[in-house]
């Protein structure tokens, strides 16, 4: 709820030289590599805390908005009407600043535009109901998000107890990759998603049995148990040793059939890390 009107001087004249009196706009704003393919979200994010020298930064990382939905145009709101209807007032009102998008029932067609996507350096596509309204702060099922996902097989390192429904429970998982040359085990974040109550129970008792440690909240663990952990990528982070961090994970399996030495190592998720990775001014 900041407002950053005067660290993004260009998204204001974009939107002041739109052929309208009122607009209310939805839609993201990224900065780009010169074949525009977008850069890290952890870059974009650099010139919405700028206050001093916008133009210089401005010059060296500049932004550009991409719309996908209209609220109010011209006096009238348009939230109540259906999605095609107000995708329809988008491209006419905000020509040239959509998001590319297609309607279509052909399953190939839907795929080459998926994968045309991932190949430009997104993270997928979201695919929306025509006929749904908008829906400030959800989406249910009128937009489903669309996009791959990597997998490591990480060690839990420790584990926090639950609160709310969880409470007597084991709950946040903390987890770590494998450092080759040291033999040692490299926190890479923390997650409580994926599990069922089953899983709950199950690991309960079992991470007690390997504790080697607790300060009432964390309980420490003998690496031994690996968990297969779903992804969207990997960030840099400040918060961890190896300056890296697990986006959006979630537990998939334990994987009884492995030992620790057998878990992805620092090297994997570095390799994932540096794909995703790059500074202003690369091609």
């Amino acid at each position: 709820m900041n407002d950053v009107t005067a660290a993004v001087p260009e998204l204001v004249e974009r939107v002041r030289g739109l052929p309208v009196r009122q607009i209310v706009l939805d839609g993201e704003v990224l900065a780009l590599r010169r074949d525009g393919s977008p850069l890290p979200f952890q870059v974009t994010m650099r010139r919405f805390g700028r206050k001093l020298d916008v133009e210089g930064v401005r010059a060296e990382l500049p932004l550009t908005p991409f719309f996908f939905d209209v609220l109010h145009l011209d006096g009238q709101d348009l939230v109540d009407l259906p999605a095609s209807e107000r995708f329809a007032a988008l491209d006419q009102a905000a020509a040239g600043l959509v998001i590319p998008r297609i309607v279509t029932a052909d399953p190939d067609e839907a795929e080459a535009f998926y994968d045309g996507a991932v190949a430009r350096g997104h993270e997928g596509v979201m695919a929306k109901s025509p006929a749904a309204p908008y829906e400030a702060g959800g989406r249910g099922f009128s937009w489903l998000k669309v996009k791959p996902a990597h997998t490591l097989d990480l060690v839990v390192l420790a584990v926090e107890w639950g609160s709310g429904h969880r409470s007597g429970f084991l709950s946040n998982i903390h987890l770590g990759a494998r450092d080759a040359a040291s033999g040692s085990f490299v926190m890479l974040g923390k997650t409580f998603k994926g599990m069922t109550d089953e899983i709950l129970a199950w690991r309960t008792k079992r991470f007690q049995e390997i504790a080697v440690a607790t300060d009432g909240t964390t309980v420490h663990l003998r690496p031994e148990v690996v968990a297969e952990v779903v992804f969207s990528d990997v960030q840099q982070s400040p918060h961890y040793p190896a300056g890296m961090a697990l986006r959006f994970a979630r537990l998939k399996r334990y994987r009884p059939d492995k030992s620790a030495d057998q878990a992805d190592t620092l090297d994997a998720v570095r390799a994932i890390f540096e794909r995703g990775r790059s500074v202003p001014g690369d091609p």
